[in-house]
């Protein structure tokens, strides 16, 4: 009996709604407003709010007009459940409380919805795909997922997915990773690696999102779906040194999975390229992962990267496959339309339904593998 699958990942940026900051017209717009949230976020996880933390935390506020008088700036909001963390005393503002454990609240990036011919053009991307095993990454939740599972892809006249699922993992954004089957392909567990931990504390910045898959070919088919912590902000030595252990704790997940396993695949977003030091423990070190896009059934369309314009720096969606994988694979492929390239839209062919960048599925290309079980 053939059992044939195609196995896809795509990073669909969200599917109904997106952090404001992070669906202006460029990455570099964002970039300050996803800092100062993310410093905030971690200012105030502080046990003990020393005068340098409150001061800083101040500073920050300040810089995002009415967040510290309405608790409520374009980008960014101040949600207070018990006690106050910012007063005016005396003509000035202060964090009141002393530590984390005097107040009860948090920092929430404000949602914009996307675009209809966005959230269509992303179910064009998916029915072109006609995968039976789809890894997402950047989907808000499991219920946005099953929505425009049921909603959308029927909309554009594909088929819907037999089986949604998706963990909620460690970004406050709502980006995370999660999976979509079609029979005879049935998730039968689950293992989240969310609160993975290494000397440096948490390791993955969304999840490791390890999906058993029966094939009905008597094998299990392993997936290991992933978001590495992205470039794009903050101190940019921090973040390889944290893809970095992001890497290596992968590599060791799928180690003590190949010895029992043959069919295992690494799929998602690892936001940086094969050469780059941070991926070096998971691509090198005498890996025998095999990535899609260097495979002999491979067909690309010139381009080597598969985030933006396509160019060899943004190399940034991975397909690998472990040996056995590697063998079984008959055809792997990229599909693009979904993505405007270049400042007129015109580096390649995309949907003819996208007339600008705003109408974009994704700044990110699928990539697929057809493999015979």
């Amino acid at each position: 009996m053939l059992i044939f699958v195609r196995i896809a990942t795509f990073n669909v940026e969200n599917m109904f709604e997106r952090p404001l900051a992070m669906n202006l017209s460029s990455w570099e717009d964002g970039k300050k407003i996803l800092k100062d949230f993310d410093d905030l976020t971690n200012l105030i996880q502080n046990k003990l709010y020393t005068d340098q933390i409150k001061q800083e935390i101040l500073k920050i506020m300040g810089q995002h007009k009415g967040l510290m008088a309405n608790h409520s700036s374009k980008f960014i909001s101040l949600v207070e459940v018990r006690e106050k963390l910012v007063k005016k005393l005396k003509g000035e503002y202060v964090v009141v409380p002393s530590g984390r454990d005097k107040w009860v609240g948090w920092f929430e990036l404000k949602k914009d919805t996307i675009k209809e011919v966005a959230i269509e053009n992303t179910a064009r991307v998916i029915n072109e795909l006609k995968a039976d095993v789809l890894c997402v990454v950047e989907a808000e939740n499991r219920i946005s997922l099953k929505r425009f599972n049921e909603m959308m892809l029927p909309k554009l006249n594909g088929q819907p997915f037999d089986h949604i699922m998706l963990v909620d993992g460690n970004d406050d954004r709502g980006i995370d990773v999660g999976i979509a089957t079609r029979k005879p392909f049935v998730i039968k567990s689950m293992v989240s690696h969310i609160d993975d931990n290494d000397n440096d504390g948490q390791i993955f910045s969304r999840d490791c999102a390890e999906y058993h898959l029966s094939t009905g070919s008597g094998k299990d088919l392993v997936i290991l779906i992933n978001h590495f912590k992205s470039k794009g902000f903050g101190n940019q030595q921090d973040n390889n040194k944290k893809r970095r252990r992001q890497a290596k704790r992968v590599k060791d997940i799928y180690d003590e999975l190949a010895k029992d396993f043959d069919c295992v695949i690494v799929a998602g977003d690892l936001n940086d390229t094969p050469d780059s030091a941070p991926l070096k423990p998971l691509l090198g070190n005498g890996s025998n992962l095999v990535d899609v896009m260097n495979h002999d059934k491979f067909v690309g369309d010139g381009r080597p990267g598969t985030h933006s314009n396509g160019a060899k720096g943004g190399k940034l969606d991975y397909i690998l496959m472990s040996p056995e994988v590697g063998k079984k694979t008959k055809l792997g492929g990229i599909e693009r339309r979904g993505v405007w390239g270049g400042k007129n839209g015109d580096l390649f062919a995309h949907f003819p339904e996208i007339k600008s960048a705003k109408d974009a599925a994704s700044d990110h290309a699928a990539l697929w593998i057809d493999v015979d079980l």
